[in-house]
């Protein structure tokens, strides 16, 4: 009888190391995604950053051709 019961114990334990095995890969996979996105995200902070860079370099041209222009008060 205890033999019956050792042994349905190791096959619980068994059953529980292969669900841990299981879920240790499911969140290797999650973290590596979040490492992506992370990366994705600061490509696109890089981005907006060089987009703010132009549209600031375009303005101050804009603010030039309008004096030039005297569309503006300068």
């Amino acid at each position: 009888m205890i033999l019956e019961h050792l042994c349905e114990i190791r096959a619980c334990v068994d059953q529980t190391q292969e669900d841990v095995g299981g879920l240790k890969l499911r969140l290797s996979s999650v973290e590596t995604r979040i490492a992506n996105l992370r990366s994705d995200i600061a490509h696109i902070h890089t981005d907006l950053a060089i987009i703010n860079g132009r549209m600031d370099n375009m303005e101050r041209r804009l603010d030039r051709i309008e004096r030039r222009l005297e569309l503006t008060s300068a």
